[in-house]
């Protein structure tokens, strides 16, 4: 399986305890051309009760009632998207290179209302190495901070936060209650060898990636820079990763004018033992804000960075029928930037019980329970509980 798609299967094949397969392998002269993907689908209820805590102006993660409607109900694509990738690598010259191109299809939009949902293309990069002195990648893939937390995410093969909206292009897993979305950027890194199980990971990425009314213009100044360090081991008993992951931008808004530098570290532990898996991670960052890079990240009216941090612990336990049971608790705070600064989200937090099923080697039932709980300064909260079931294939 090509490298991409490893990214994407791996936090599903640590719930799974399935084994990654390669996709339709086709020789082509030099080249070797590797088509893989999933594709899921799941029906989603979702009953929010409380203070209306889910837009983007206060940041709750929480599904609040709508006019004369408690409960809102879906087909949707889950946290992973629906993915098509090809991925062509050969070797020359000593050199290991290989380009990936992927796609993002969804399911949640009917035709009837207007089909505009468009896939999205998350991947676009070539790489080229020898495992004797690394490997460089140019282009567009999966962030290089944060990236370790959302992959051993047990909702990467479900869904988590956000459930149970029609119309939606996936659902959030626990982006907003647990960790900071890694996102997919442009980017030129740099992989180290592994050494042992220690690895490690540099890289560039664009500036200019979010100018929202919540986020507004941002990474200005220079290229955003992203790094990681990873060990991991396995024995007869125990097997796992530790990991820890920095990003620092320099930021312009254009709402105050205002220029700083925001930065973010996080550490993470994945320990298998038997059928048992435990998973811990934290993060903490200044005038990076929440849910997504950015996102509340400063008050313009007092001039302040906002600080954040936040994590989740995950239990799982496989069954003798090879049903993965987990259980998650996830949380992302935000702090105000003074006494005053009440009017935006202060915690969002989730409870997950998931069942995950492998019907074949490809095909996985999924089950999940989300409780998600946001809560605002000023003293307000709202919460949602949901149900799901549904499936992902993937080859």
């Amino acid at each position: 399986m090509n490298k991409n798609i490893k990214l994407a299967v791996a936090g599903a094949v640590l719930a799974l305890s399935a084994s990654a397969n390669a996709g339709i392998i086709i020789p082509a002269g030099e080249w070797t051309l590797d088509i893989n993907g999933n594709v899921n689908a799941f029906a989603s209820s979702t009953k929010g009760k409380g203070a209306t805590t889910n837009t983007a102006a206060i940041g709750g993660i929480a599904m609040a009632p709508q006019a004369h409607e408690d409960q809102t109900m879906g087909i949707n694509t889950g946290l992973l998207p629906s993915w098509l990738g090809f991925t062509g690598t050969t070797r020359q010259n000593d050199v290991d290179v290989s380009f990936t191109i992927s796609m993002q299809p969804n399911v949640s939009e009917n035709e009837a209302a207007g089909d505009d949902l468009t896939p999205k293309n998350r991947q676009a990069f070539v790489s080229f190495g020898d495992k004797s002195w690394g490997s460089v990648k140019l282009g567009k893939d999966i962030g290089i901070f944060a990236s370790d937390a959302i992959l051993n995410d047990m909702t990467l093969l479900g869904v988590g936060g956000a459930a149970g909206s029609s119309g939606t292009k996936t659902t959030l897993g626990g982006i907003g209650t647990g960790y900071i979305y890694a996102a997919w950027k442009g980017q030129v890194a740099y992989t180290t060898p592994n050494f042992n199980g220690f690895q490690a990971t540099v890289g560039i990425t664009n500036p200019n990636q979010n100018a929202t009314s919540a986020v507004q213009t941002l990474f200005q100044d220079r290229f955003g820079l992203e790094g990681k360090a990873s060990y991991s081991f396995s024995g007869d008993a125990l097997s796992g990763k530790l990991w820890a992951s920095g990003a620092s931008y320099d930021v312009t808004r254009t709402d105050a004018g205002a220029s700083y530098t925001a930065s973010v570290a996080d550490i993470g532990l994945n320990v298998n033992a038997g059928n048992l898996g435990l998973t811990g991670y934290y993060y903490s960052g200044e005038g990076v804000g929440t849910t997504v890079f950015g996102n509340l990240a400063y008050d313009a009216t007092r001039g302040a960075k906002r600080d954040s941090d936040g994590g989740y612990a995950q239990l799982t336990y496989v069954l003798p029928t090879k049903t993965k049971l987990g259980l998650a608790y996830g949380t992302s705070n935000l702090d105000r930037s003074t006494a005053a600064d009440n009017a935006i989200i202060s915690k969002n937090e989730r409870i997950t019980l998931g069942a995950y099923h492998p019907l074949t080697k490809h095909l996985n039932l999924v089950a999940e329970y989300n409780d998600i709980e946001s809560r605002v300064h000023d003293g307000s909260k709202g919460e949602s509980q949901s149900g799901s079931l549904g499936a992902i294939l993937f080859f």
